[in-house]
């Protein structure tokens, strides 16, 4: 009796048949994934150029800084600072409202990332993008040229906002602040990712082992990337298009620059600071967010000096500028209302 030419198969020809099977499936996946996302109408509209008026700025230590300047010249000025792994369009839906509102918006991109150059002498310490912040305001005009400016910072933005206010009086350049998600220290003891490990990572070594991991990111988008990025930074609304933007400047980020910001912010205490932050000065936070969690927007709420408000946003994580845009700017534009008469110091801090 002759035998099947499919029974005499051996095991190692039917895994292999299985293997190639499951990599032809998984392409399959990939290419649907790649597909969905350039077809995405919220990505496609978040990727749009935002046709800004290049300003270029170098930091005290000679870094050169790309910025940008949207609306009328002659109006309110807001300067806008973004987190780490994001770019100057990262707040690209906010600057379109806050320039239909009338504002002259100037946002940047912090050193390291986007068009920024990598900073000089490989210094990423929160110092040097306090001086960056410094740079941009002045270049900006704020508290010289023309009035004072409304400062906001995202996450790390936000940290530059204090670092540079611990060096600088900040009634000089700025009439009031917004401190968007963010933290000040002790960022992985309350984080909500893995609360169970929370005390183990806030240890010194394990907190700069996981910021400052230099671990490669896939050159383009996956399902599973994107799933882990939704769940580690989005609420529950975030859409396709708002994941996928991220995950775009996040593959863009520079590794070295990175891992030296994740090194810098795993020793940072810039509670101190927040005394220093003398203008009224609004904090913002996701309910949601699982890498700063609204306890770190109420301490700093409570030791604010001239304390603007704290806006918990339901149902939004640590991306509330992409999740919540018409609520981040219209809570700008408030405050820069409420702040519009208020008294400016001089050159001398009078």
């Amino acid at each position: 009796m002759r035998r099947s030419p499919r029974s005499r198969l051996g095991p190692r020809t039917i895994a292999a048949t299985a293997a190639l099977g499951a990599v032809a499936a998984g392409a399959a996946i990939q290419r649907r994934h790649l597909r969905a996302i350039a077809r995405d109408e919220d990505y496609l509209r978040l990727r749009a150029p935002l046709h800004g008026r290049p300003l270029r700025v170098t930091s005290p230590d000679g870094t050169e800084l790309y910025a940008e300047a949207f609306g009328p010249d002659d109006a309110d000025t807001v300067v806008l600072a973004h987190g780490w792994t994001e770019q100057l369009a990262f707040w690209g839906p906010v600057i379109e409202r806050l320039r239909g509102q009338g504002c002259r918006v100037v946002a940047y991109d912090l050193r390291g990332h986007g068009r920024s150059r990598p900073a000089a002498g490989g210094d990423y310490e929160l110092v040097r993008f306090g001086e960056d912040l410094e740079a941009v305001l002045a270049a900006a005009g704020a508290g010289t040229d023309r009035e004072p400016a409304t400062v906001a910072g995202h996450s790390l933005g936000a940290m530059s906002i204090a670092a540079w206010a611990e060096r600088h009086d900040p009634r000089v350049r700025a009439r009031a602040a917004a401190l968007l998600n963010t933290g000040l220290g002790d960022l992985l003891s309350g984080h909500l990712l893995l609360p169970q490990m929370a005390r183990f990572l806030n240890h010194p070594r394990a907190s700069r082992a996981l910021l400052g991991s230099r671990a490669p990111v896939p050159p383009f988008s996956t399902p599973l990337q994107q799933a882990m990025i939704r769940y580690t930074a989005f609420g529950p609304n975030a859409t396709t298009g708002d994941v996928a933007f991220y995950e775009r400047m996040l593959i863009d980020t520079p590794p070295d620059a990175r891992a030296a910001v994740g090194v810098a912010m795993s020793s940072m205490d810039l509670w101190h600071a927040v005394a220093s932050i003398t203008v009224p000065t609004l904090v913002i936070a996701g309910a949601d967010d699982r890498l700063t969690p609204p306890a770190h927007a109420r301490r700093i709420t409570e030791a604010l000096p001239h304390p603007a408000g704290l806006l918990e946003l339901p149902r939004t994580g640590h991306m509330s500028p992409l999740e919540r845009p018409r609520e981040v700017a219209d809570a700008l534009r408030r405050l820069i209302r409420a702040t519009a008469s208020s008294p400016v110091a001089t050159a001398d801090g009078r």
